[in-house]
C-alpha cells in the first residue's frame, strides 16, 4: 500500500516546523497532536500518526490520518520526509522505545517520548509533560533538523571510536551512530561510571562486559596506541575534554593538559594508524578567547591545523552552550525556582549561543560527512539569546509567574556576548544550508616549539607561564579579569554547559 501525506478527507497536512510523526493514536497522542498543532513555539508540526490497532487504519483522529503500523515506521519517515519522531504511549516498554531510536536514527530522524510515569498519574497529557520539548521555545528560533541521510552512509559499516563517550554530548553520539549499523562502536572515556550509565542507555545493560566499552584517559598516548592497535577505529569522534570555563580559569595547567596535550595525542594516534575521519568537537568560546576554556580549544583546532594535508580527514565543529547538557542552566534554574530562591546570573545583558543536544549532535555527524581536512563547522543558531529572557521563558513553561534575579558580575574568562568566528575568519557557506565552515588559520612558524614549551610548563604547574605560552600560541587570546565579579553562592552561570 502507497503512502499518501493527505489525510482520506484530502486535506493537507502543514508543512510548517519540524515534521512530526506521533506514534500512538490513543488518548496521549491525540493530546499531543492537539497540543502541537496549537502551540507553534514548540516548533514541531504532526503531518500523521502511527497505531498498531487494526481498527484505525485508514481513519483520521485529531485531524491526522493514521498511515499503518509500527512496522512500516521507516517507509512513512521517508514519505513524509518527517524530522522527527514522538512516542506518545507512556505504556511502551523501555526496550521499544529504544528499538524505535536506532530505527529513527537510521534515518537521520530524531526521537522524543512522554515520559512513562504519565500514564500512571491518569491525567490530561499535555505537549510541555514531553521530554526535551521544552528546549525549543527557549532558544529564540526553531529548532533545526541538521542530520542528512547521507550521514548513513559514512558510518554503516564502520569502526567508530568516540572519545568523552560518557558525557551528554558523547553519550547522544553513541546512541545515534549506534543506530546507523556501524561494523564496531568503541565508546572510550575515563570514568567507568559514565560508561556503565552509557551501555545501559545504548544496549540496554550495563555488564561492562564487552571490548565496546574501553576505560582509558586521553592524556596517556601509549594506552591509546594499545586501544587503536586492537580496534583499528575508522572514524574517531572527539568529545572528551575539562569544559567548565571557571574550573579551567583556577586550573590552566590541567586544561591544557586534556584539550590540548589530549587532543595532541589523539590526532597523532589516529595519523599512525589510519583513520579516515577525525571530528573535534569545539566550542564557539574559541572564537577570539578571553579563558582558558577558549584558549584551549582554539589550541585544540590548530592542532589539528598542523596536520592537514594528511590522509585523515579532519575537522572541527564549534557549539554555542547545549541547553538539556548535563550541568546545563536549565538543570540549575529549575531547581531555584522550584525552591522559590532568587536566579543568580552574571549580567542582567549577558547573551549566548544555544543550541538542543539533537541539533549538536547532527552538526558532528554532518561535519563527519563533509569533512574536507581544511574546515571548522558552525550551526546557524540564529541570534544570541538574553539569560534573563531564557530564565524567564523557561519560569512561565513551569508555570512561575514573577522571577528574582540576583546578578553577581561576569567571572574572569567570561564574556558579554560571545562570537562564532575569530576576527581573522571568514564564514563560507558549506554543503549544508544551516552550517557555515570556515578554513583556520594556519600555525606559524615555532608552532611545535612553543607547545612544547606550554606542555613543559603546564606539566610542572606553573600557572603563569602557561597563560603567557597560551597567549604567544593563540594571539587572538586576551585574558578578563572582570573587576565586578563577587563571590556568590550556586547560580545559573551561562558558561557552565
Amino acid at each position: 500500500m502507497s503512502v499518501t501525506l493527505t489525510s482520506p478527507v484530502d486535506q493537507p497536512i502543514p508543512t510548517e516546523g519540524l515534521r512530526t510523526i506521533v506514534i500512538g493514536a490513543g488518548e496521549a497522542g491525540r493530546a499531543l497532536s492537539r497540543d502541537l498543532q496549537r502551540v507553534t513555539s514548540f516548533g514541531l508540526t504532526p503531518v500523521c500518526f502511527l497505531d498498531d490497532d487494526e481498527a484505525k487504519q485508514g481513519r483520521t483522529v485529531a485531524g491526522l490520518p493514521v498511515l499503518g503500523m509500527l512496522d512500516r515506521l521507516e517507509e512513512v519517515i521517508d514519505a513524509t520526509h518527517a524530522d522527527v519522531v514522538v512516542v506518545a504511549i507512556p505504556s511502551m516498554p523501555t526496550s521499544k522505545v529504544r528499538e524505535v531510536g536506532r530505527r529513527c536514527a537510521a534515518r537521520g530522524v530524531s526521537v522524543r517520548h512522554l515520559p512513562p510515569f504519565l500514564a500512571a498519574l491518569q491525567r490530561d497529557v499535555a505537549g510541555t509533560d514531553m521530554r526535551a520539548l521544552q528546549i525549543g521555545p527557549l532558544i529564540g528560533r526553531p529548532e533545526i533538523h541538521v542530520t542528512s541521510p547521507g550521514v548513513c552512509d559514512v558510518i554503516t559499516g564502520k569502526r567508530v571510536l568516540i572519545t568523552g563517550a560518557g558525557g551528554s554530548i558523547g553519550s547522544e553520539l553513541c546512541r545515534q551512530v549506534a543506530a546507523f549499523g556501524p561494523e564496531e562502536l568503541v565508546m572510550l572515556d575515563h570514568d567507568e561510571s559514565n560508561l556503565h550509565r552509557l551501555q545501559l542507555d545504548v544496549w540496554g545493560q550495563g555488564l561492562l562486559d564487552n571490548d565496546s566499552v574501553v576505560v582509558a584517559d586521553i592524556r596517556d598516548r601509549e594506552r591509546l596506541h594499545h586501544v587503536f592497535r586492537e580496534h583499528r577505529p575508522q572514524i574517531v569522534f572527539h568529545a572528551a575534554a575539562l569544559k567548565h570555563l571557571p574550573i579551567l580559569e583556577h586550573h590552566p595547567c590541567e586544561g591544557v593538559k586534556s584539550n590540548v596535550g589530549g587532543t595532541e595525542n589523539l590526532v597523532e594516534v589516529a595519523l599512525a594508524h589510519d583513520v579516515e575521519r577525525f571530528v573535534l568537537i569545539s566550542t564557539d568560546k574559541a572564537a577570539n578567547p578571553t579563558s582558558v576554556l577558549g584558549a584551549t580549544k582554539r589550541l585544540a583546532e590548530l592542532v589539528l591545523g598542523a596536520h592537514s594535508g594528511t590522509p585523515t580527514l579532519m575537522c572541527a565543529v564549534r557549539f554555542g552552550n547545549v541547553l538539556g547538557s548535563r550541568g546545563s542552566l536549565l538543570h540549575v534554574v529549575r531547581e531555584q525556582l522550584a525552591s522559590g530562591s532568587a536566579v543568580t546570573v552574571t549580567h542582567p545583558e549577558v547573551t549566548r549561543f544555544f543550541m538542543t543536544i539533537e541539533e549538536a549532535v547532527g552538526l558532528v555527524l554532518e561535519a563527519a560527512r563533509m569533512a574536507d581536512g581544511d574546515s571548522t563547522y558552525v550551526l546557524d543558531m540564529g541570534q544570541p539569546v538574553r539569560i534573563v529572557e531564557l530564565v524567564e521563558s523557561f519560569a512561565r513553561l513551569l508555570n512561575v509567574r514573577e522571577v528574582e534575579f540576583e546578578f553577581t558580575g561576569l567571572r574572569p574568562g567570561e564574556k558579554l556576548n560571545e562570537e562564532l568566528f575569530s576576527s581573522g575568519e571568514s564564514p563560507q557557506p558549506s554543503a549544508h544550508h544551516r552550517i557555515s565552515r570556515t578554513s583556520p588559520v594556519r600555525p606559524g612558524a615555532g608552532f611545535r616549539a612553543r607547545l612544547a614549551e606550554l606542555y613543559d610548563s603546564a606539566m610542572h604547574n606553573r600557572p603563569d607561564e602557561v597563560i603567557q605560552h597560551l597567549q604567544k600560541l593563540v594571539p587572538e587570546y586576551r585574558p578578563t579579569r572582570p573587576a565586578a565579579a563577587t563571590v556568590a553562592g550556586p547560580g545559573i552561570y551561562p558558561d557552565d554547559f
